[in-house]
C-alpha cells in the first residue's frame, strides 16, 4: 500500500467574492521611489528584482520621488496628461450611456486604467505602431489628430464609420495614428507586433512596435510564441501586459499570477522586464520611455507588467457583481490614476480644485459636442448604417465573379 498522500490539484481562488471585501494583501506594493532604475543596456537576467518589485514614482503625499522621476515632463505636459485621462473617462461614460440607449451595440470602458494608455502614448514617437487590445482607447484620445466624433461614428456603425460597420464597436483601426486594427481573437496582436517590429528592423527603419495584452490572455499560446521570437531576434518591441486583476470573469491567478508575477515570464524568456504601478502616470511614462529608448537603441525588447484594476464591467455584456465585490476599486491599494496626478499637480502649485472643475466642464462639453456631431450621421436606432453593398467592397482588388453575382442578386 502506498505511503504517499493522494495527489490533488491546486485551483486558484480570488481573494474576494460578492458579499465580502477583497483581501489585497496578495498584491506586493513597493514604496514609491524604492525600485532602482537600471542602465539601458542592462542584461535581461539582471532585471529579476525589477520584475518582482513595483516601479512607483508618486507617493501617498503626491510627491514624485526616486530614480524613475521623469526629467522631461514639464508641468504643461502633465496638465495635458491629466486632461487626456479625464477626457477618456468622460468619453467612456457617455458611450456607456449611449449603449444603454441602444445607439450602439456594445462598449468596453477603460475606467481606472486611463494612465497606462495616456502616458504610454506620450512616450512613443510618430510612426511607432501600437497593437492594442480593446481597452486602450486612451492611446487615441491622448492624441490631437484623431477626432472624437470619428471614433464615435465607428462605435455607432453609422454612415461615417471609417470601418463601414465591419468591426465590432471599440475595435478601432488608425494607421495614421499608429493604432493597428484591433483583433477580437485575443493574443494575436502580440505576435503581429513582434513581426511588425522585426520587419522594421529588417528594413533599416527607426520605428518600434508596442504590443498589448491582458493578464488573462497571457495564458494563450500566441503570448509565448511572441516572447520567443522577440527574444531570439531582439525585436524592437515593447511587450505590455495590463494586469487589471480580472479577465472576463476569472481572477488573474487563473492565468498564472498567483505565485509569481507576469513580468517574471519575460525574464524567464531572456527579456528585460519591469513591473510598474499602472495607476501612477509618472511611473508609466518613465518605464515606457526607458523601454522605447532601449528598443530604439537595438538593445532588444522589454516586457512591462502594468499593475492596475478594472474598475468597471468587462464590457456592457458583463455584470461583475456576480463574481467580485462591488467596492473593490475603492479599496484597491494603488488608487485612482486621475486623482493621483491631480494631487501631484496641486502639490506642485500647477493645478487647483477650481481648475479641475473648469477642465471637467470644458471636457464634458467637448465630448458632448463630438457625440452630437457623430449622431448627425446616424446611430443604430435610426438605421443610418452602411448598406449591403459595403460588404463586397475593399475586400479584393478585383472583385471575383461569384461575388459580383451575389451583389447583383442583392440588387445593390
Amino acid at each position: 500500500m502506498s505511503q504517499h498522500q493522494a495527489l490533488r490539484l491546486h485551483v486558484p481562488e480570488p481573494s474576494g467574492r460578492p458579499g465580502c471585501h477583497t483581501d489585497f494583501s496578495y498584491l506586493h506594493v513597493s514604496p514609491a521611489g524604492a525600485v532602482r532604475k537600471p542602465p539601458l543596456d542592462t542584461r535581461p537576467a539582471d532585471t529579476m528584482d525589477l520584475a518582482d518589485g513595483l516601479v512607483r514614482v508618486l507617493g501617498e503625499d503626491g510627491r514624485a520621488t526616486g530614480p524613475w522621476v521623469p526629467e522631461d515632463l514639464a508641468p504643461e505636459r502633465l496638465r495635458q496628461g491629466l486632461r487626456a485621462m479625464m477626457k477618456t473617462r468622460i468619453f467612456d461614460a457617455r458611450m456607456l450611456m449611449a449603449q444603454r440607449q441602444k445607439k450602439l451595440s456594445f462598449y468596453m470602458q477603460s475606467l481606472g486604467e486611463e494612465a497606462i494608455g495616456t502616458a504610454h502614448a506620450f512616450a512613443l514617437s510618430p510612426g511607432d505602431m501600437c497593437f492594442p487590445t480593446y481597452r486602450q482607447q486612451s492611446l487615441l484620445l491622448a492624441r490631437q489628430d484623431v477626432p472624437m466624433s470619428e471614433l464615435m461614428c465607428q462605435l455607432m456603425s453609422n454612415e461615417r464609420d471609417p470601418l463601414r460597420g465591419r468591426q465590432l464597436p471599440v475595435m478601432y483601426s488608425y494607421r495614421r495614428a499608429g493604432f493597428f486594427s484591433i483583433s477580437g481573437n485575443l493574443a494575436t496582436q502580440y505576435i503581429q507586433a513582434v513581426g511588425w517590429a522585426m520587419a522594421s528592423a529588417i528594413s533599416g527603419d527607426t520605428r518600434i512596435a508596442s504590443a498589448w495584452i491582458g493578464d488573462g490572455a497571457t495564458a494563450e499560446a500566441d503570448f509565448h510564441t511572441a516572447l520567443t521570437f522577440a527574444h531570439v531576434y531582439r525585436a524592437p518591441v515593447i511587450l505590455n501586459v495590463v494586469n487589471n486583476q480580472w479577465a472576463i470573469s476569472s481572477f488573474q491567478a487563473i492565468a498564472g499570477g498567483e505565485q509569481t508575477t507576469f513580468a517574471m515570464r519575460g525574464v524567464g524568456c531572456g527579456i528585460a522586464s519591469l513591473r510598474v504601478d499602472g495607476n501612477d502616470f509618472l511611473a508609466v511614462y518613465a518605464a515606457s520611455r526607458w523601454a522605447a529608448e532601449r528598443a530604439r537603441a537595438n538593445l532588444g525588447p522589454t516586457l512591462i507588467e502594468w499593475v492596475t484594476y478594472r474598475a468597471g464591467p468587462h464590457s456592457t455584456s458583463d455584470d461583475p457583481s456576480k463574481y467580485r465585490p462591488a467596492d473593490d476599486w475603492q479599496r484597491f491599494p494603488l488608487g485612482d490614476p486621475i486623482a493621483r496626478l491631480q494631487q501631484h499637480l496641486v502639490q506642485l502649485g500647477e493645478w487647483s480644485e477650481d481648475l479641475h472643475a473648469q477642465a471637467q466642464a470644458a471636457l464634458e462639453a467637448e465630448v458632448a459636442a463630438a457625440q452630437k456631431e457623430a449622431e448627425r450621421h446616424g446611430t443604430l436606432l435610426d438605421g443610418h448604417i452602411p448598406g449591403p453593398a459595403a460588404m463586397f467592397e475593399d475586400v479584393y482588388k478585383d472583385m471575383p465573379a461569384h461575388l459580383r453575382r451575389q451583389r447583383d442578386e442583392l440588387g445593390v
